[in-house]
């Protein structure tokens, strides 16, 4: 876990959670922008990603491991005695939803990103089938992710920069997979368990990793009183990688400033 100060007095904490098979890295723009907005920023690899030996690389024991990394980094963040706003991409998005659902966590508002809901690409009835036996007999098997860099992102510079980072995982394990469907699973069957915490999620429109029917079904069952949904039309699944991103974080950041404001803080 690393946290980055603003130059100034801070106005809140953000907590960022990435996506799988990604890591902190990748998200050393979105940092910098937080940052200058007057934002403490937390931040970790998750168990088996980035720079992370704590798990085996694109493995997972339990998807219950990731939830009690990203609410140890949000506890972390308790000790600034500032509001703090939790931001999950993806699989990190997917994590924050299962969270808000098995624990009381005291946040001022909450930012999905694509959030891995359901995936547009899902194995075959018999690759499928298969799997659940794997998981059994040989849940460490890695086998390729099907995912690559060029369907993330429109970004051409950040293209380039992926397709050398030796910290992206391209292999997943048995294991991995079956638990990310269950948790999948679990975000639409316990939906009723979601804490009441405001909330803008944020999907790409030509998302080609994350199924957006999926996604906003989700968010209009959700049962919240204060929720936001934005689509952005041309961007793949990484809207804040993609050539929108600045008007992408401009979006975001009006939500966190008013929901600061909602609370009494000056901005």
């Amino acid at each position: 876990m690393w946290k980055w100060e603003p130059d100034g007095e801070a106005k809140g904490v953000i907590v960022m959670v990435h996506g799988a098979l990604e890591h902190h890295r990748r998200y050393g723009w979105l940092i910098e922008m937080w940052r200058q907005a007057g934002f403490q920023v937390i931040m970790g690899d998750l168990p088996g990603h980035g720079m992370t030996t704590r798990s085996k690389r694109g493995h997972i024991d339990s998807f219950d491991d990731y939830l009690d990394e990203v609410k140890a980094w949000v506890e972390t963040a308790y000790q600034f005695d500032l509001p703090v706003f939790l931001l999950g991409h993806s699989m990190g998005g997917l994590i924050t939803i299962r969270l808000l659902q098995e624990e009381n966590l005291n946040l001022a508002g909450v930012i999905l990103s694509s959030p891995c809901l359901a995936l547009v690409n899902r194995p075959g009835k018999i690759l499928n089938g298969i799997s659940y036996l794997l998981n059994v007999i040989a849940p460490e098997l890695r086998l390729n992710s099907g995912i690559s860099v060029d369907i993330a992102t429109r970004n051409k510079e950040i293209l380039d920069i992926d397709r050398n980072d030796t910290l992206y995982i391209d292999k997943i394990s048995i294991r991995w997979f079956r638990e990310l469907d269950a948790s999948m699973k679990l975000a639409f069957e316990e939906l009723q368990k979601v804490k009441d915490v405001p909330m803008l999620v944020m999907q790409a429109g030509d998302d080609k990793i994350v199924n957006k029917q999926a996604v906003t079904e989700w968010f209009n069952h959700a049962p919240l009183s204060e929720k936001r949904f934005k689509e952005w039309p041309k961007c793949y699944h990484e809207i804040f990688n993609d050539p929108e991103r600045d008007e992408v974080f401009e979006y975001a950041k009006d939500f966190v400033y008013s929901q600061l404001k909602a609370i009494g803080y000056v901005v």
